[in-house]
């Protein structure tokens, strides 16, 4: 009742306002009625956010009624909720107080000693809380629709029935495209965007089309909030497009389900713990077909019988009544997995496999997949550092505070891994990290629509900040996934192809930036219109966020981490200077990490100083030479996964130091030409680092792997700070001088690969073993006795060519262990020789004859140990 009498108050100030002369130049308004035109913008402009808010509310109260055991599904509500609410209110108290002093806001020319916010201005910058707002009102009940075992013609209708609220998206992004044009309308007039009104401004004809956009947005949303309420209607004018076409007068149904099955009786849980010892009868005649065709996922109202299926109209009427799914349960990565569970219609979701019983074949489609994201933040990043660069040209930044854009985003790889990634990671997997960190980037590309409406640069630095802490977020999970998914000997041949195509989208997205988004940004106007790439980008974020939700994604359980690093318990657990080697690895991965993608971030900073003083007189541009530098950079990592089917990956580590400190040297004593080629050479060798880094230290951390990929990503925050250090040694005395802040990083960083090729125990726990992955238990032919088996210590001399290829080659060629039933008959038949010894002649025979053909069938897995132990 109260939405009602908002929305009403709130439409009619609008009409009342349009009577009064809204939608007409200033000079075309009549005195006498700008004092009530005046009144009622003022009385429409307070009403907007509660009117919208209270339908938000109603529509996730609602929401959170559908469900009573979904604790995920319930904190995604309230999260929302809580966000509605809370922008909600501080919006309108914005509006309320637009004016200081208050009065001024009924008045036609503001005073002198007033000031008054712009509210188109102040609409435009609040948008992106009202897109955020609106996607995860439409997502957010989609996995449980798509879940439910319904007729399908039922879920048809129950899935479009939900969707509705896309209409609301649509009427919203209308409304920013109104609204964006009454800015620069007003922007051109007044040559600058900015919070404060000016006297003069035609407000009553750039806002009036904005004005009343923001009424058709809160209707259609009411009314789309309204539709799950048409039932009875439905019922009586269309009775048919609800029932299906099987449906008998009983009230049975013998339609076909999507995925031409028919629905199970699934007992309640809490019914069978009722009465445990009742036992249930078989069901005869009409009770069988009952049961056949009775309810799968919800129990019916207490008028109806427990065996009716449920359609859309009692999901819609009775929503307390639904049984929901605990999704949780196949979310959980510390144990083993459970069954597979089947939807039926349109999911047909099966329990994630584990990545680490993967083989080269099988991994290459769950990489791929994951392989978009690299692409998504390469070129995320190249596409931020061309924006920085028009908000800082713009705005007239000065270095400092440009480097704290920079810092801004690699300050999110601090907090974001340890806040939300490893949390995530943890408990519920890659897949919802995934789809965690594309949210939290969708969300910080459109915060940049306020910070260039506003030319904010607080609001720009916190939009860097929100972008860089999602995409650690996301890489948080990235990495190890590559990683771990498929055989460990290629992990680091697989994350540098990844990370290579990451590369690709950074050389990309800037080329994209300047030669068409950015091509004509020479104002604060033609900043905002370029808002729309950013808006685009958070659309297609959510959409792969939701398309991984039902994609069949690997997981790595806690329990297989540590099965496979047992296989080399030995070797990861040896001691060094007392500690294990497998933790003093990771200890100075992290250290290196940590000193490269300083050194890393320190020398893009300064390329465009750099080329400027050492080539003044080159016909191309910094922006040419950085394009070539990264394109550079993206083939080395090709070239380095390449590389590692011939060498072993400490091997290239090493030689990439080397010539990083090397080339950075040489850059500080040369100019010109050779200068130049130096610094493109310290792309070069910078390329494959990262990968070997990071794939080197997650080896043998078994259980733990999760939190050491969590420390390594948090590692890449060392971009933050250094760029400041060499800056201030530019200034203090010059350009060759503050590359000595580079070959210090890298000398640092290059402890580790120093550390991996020096100390023995390291170098076997370092190096990769052929097929380092957990096969899947399955008997193979008897024929394959003669194959080589795997060979306990290390017998690469190289890279992965030079290793034994006849297990990778052939799966099937590996040593057949005996099966637990196996072991099982061996017992028995030696309990079985022991006890016949003493009795008459005949048994004995016809006992040692049985003994005997036992004997054969387990003489193959009792001989193996033997002949491996040989053979090795």
């Amino acid at each position: 009742m109260r939405l009602q009498i908002i929305d009403f108050g709130f439409s009619f100030s609008l009409f009342f306002s349009v009577q009064k002369g809204l939608g007409l130049h200033s000079n075309e308004i009549r005195p006498e009625d700008e004092l009530a035109l005046n009144t009622a913008n003022y009385a429409f402009t307070v009403l907007y956010n509660p009117a919208l808010m209270a339908v938000k509310t109603s529509i996730l109260i609602f929401y959170l009624t559908l469900t009573r055991n979904q604790k995920v599904f319930r904190w995604a509500n309230f999260v929302t909720l809580g966000v509605v609410n809370a922008a909600g209110l501080a919006l309108t108290f914005v509006n309320v107080f637009q004016c200081s002093p208050l009065n001024a806001v009924f008045l036609s020319d503001v005073p002198p000693n007033a000031h008054c916010i712009d509210i188109v201005t102040l609409y435009l910058s609040s948008s992106p809380v009202n897109i955020i707002t609106d996607l995860a009102i439409l997502f957010l009940p989609m996995p449980l629709l798509t879940e439910m075992r319904l007729p399908f013609k039922q879920k048809i209708i129950l899935v479009v029935t939900f969707s509705f609220g896309f209409f609301v998206a649509v009427v919203d992004v209308i409304r920013i495209a109104f609204l964006q044009r009454a800015a620069i309308s007003r922007s051109l007039e007044l040559k600058s965007i900015h919070i404060q009104n000016t006297e003069g401004v035609d407000f009553s004809w750039y806002a009036s089309l904005s004005f009343m956009w923001s009424v058709v947005e809160v209707n259609v949303s009411i009314i789309c909030g309204c539709v799950p309420s048409l039932k009875p209607l439905v019922t009586r004018l269309a009775p048919k497009l609800i029932k299906n076409t099987g449906d008998t007068s009983n009230g049975t149904q013998t339609g076909r389900y999507a995925n031409g099955e028919t629905p199970v009786a699934v007992p309640s849980p809490a019914a069978t713990a009722i009465n445990p010892r009742r036992s249930s009868p078989s069901p005869t005649g009409s009770q069988a077909k009952a049961t056949r065709n009775g309810s799968v996922f919800t129990r019916r109202h207490s008028s109806r019988s427990s065996n009716e299926p449920i359609d859309i109209l009692d999901f819609l009427g009775h929503p307390e009544t639904a049984v929901t799914l605990d999704t949780e349960a196949n979310t959980h990565t510390s144990t083993s997995y459970p069954p597979d569970i089947t939807f039926f219609d349109f999911v047909n979701m099966k329990n994630p496999q584990s990545m680490l019983k993967l083989n080269n074949r099988e991994s290459i489609a769950p990489i791929a997949l994951t392989t978009l994201l690299f692409f998504l933040w390469g070129f995320a990043y190249g596409l931020l550092d061309i924006l920085n660069t028009q908000f800082k040209t713009i705005v007239h930044l000065g270095p400092w505070h440009s480097l704290g854009l920079h810092g801004a985003y690699f300050g999110g790889y601090v907090f974001g891994p340890l806040l939300v990634g490893g949390p995530v990671l943890k408990h519920w997997g890659f897949k919802s990290t995934f789809m965690t960190g594309l949210c939290i980037y969708a969300c910080g590309t459109l915060i940049f629509w306020p910070s260039a409406v506003l030319t904010s640069t607080p609001a720009f630095i916190l939009s860097n900040f929100i972008v860089g802490f999602g995409l650690a977020v996301l890489e948080t999970a990235a990495n190890p996934f590559i990683a771990l998914c498929g055989p460990l000997e290629n992990s680091e041949i697989r994350l540098n192809i990844s990370q290579g195509v990451q590369a690709v989208g950074s050389v990309l997205s800037p080329l994209l930036a300047k030669r068409v988004l950015f091509k004509d940004v020479r104002d604060v106007a033609s900043l905002v219109d370029v808002q729309w790439t950013y808006l685009g980008i958070a659309l297609f974020d959510v959409l792969l966020a939701v398309a991984f939700y039902y994609l069949p994604v690997p997981e790595a359980s806690d329990k297989d981490l540590e099965e496979l690093a047992n296989r080399r318990r030995e070797e990861n657990m040896t001691k060094v200077v007392g500690v294990p080697v497998v933790w003093l690895t990771l200890g100075l991965g992290i250290w290196s990490q940590f000193f490269y993608v300083a050194g890393q971030e320190v020398f893009s900073t300064t390329l465009a100083r750099f080329v400027e003083a050492a080539h003044p007189d080159s016909s191309l541009t910094s922006f040419d030479f950085l394009t070539i530098g990264h394109s550079v950079f993206a083939v080395g990592r090709f070239l380095a996964a390449f590389a590692q089917w011939f060498l072993k990956p400490r091997w290239i580590l090493m030689v990439n130091y080397i010539g990083m400190i090397v080339c950075a040297v040489l850059c500080m004593k040369l100019d010109g030409s050779a200068a130049i080629v130096m610094a493109m050479l310290v792309y070069l060798f910078e390329s494959g680092t990262f990968s070997i880094i990071f794939a080197i230290s997650l080896r043998g951390t078994a259980q733990h792997t999760k939190t050491a990929a969590i420390m390594l990503t948090m590692a890449i925050s060392g971009g933050t700070f250094f760029p400041f250090a060499n800056y201030a040694a530019y200034l203090n005395n010059g350009e060759s001088y503050s590359f000595s802040v580079l070959v210090a990083l890298f000398a640092a960083g290059a402890i580790f690969p120093i550390y991996l090729n020096l100390v023995p125990a390291v170098k076997k726990q370092v190096d990769p073993v052929p097929n380092e992955y957990l096969r899947r238990h399955r008997r193979r032919p008897r024929a394959h006795l003669d194959t080589m088996p795997r060979e306990k210590d290390n017998p690469s001399l190289g890279g992965v060519f030079s290793r034994p290829r006849s297990l990778v080659s052939n799966p099937d060629h590996l040593p057949d262990l005996p099966f637990p039933e196996e072991i099982h008959r061996t017992s028995l038949a030696n309990d079985l020789l022991g006890t016949t010894s003493n009795s008459s002649s005949a048994s004995t025979s016809r006992s040692n004859s049985h003994a005997n053909s036992i004997s054969s069938r387990i003489s193959v897995p009792n001989q193996r140990p033997s002949t491996r132990i040989h053979d090795t």
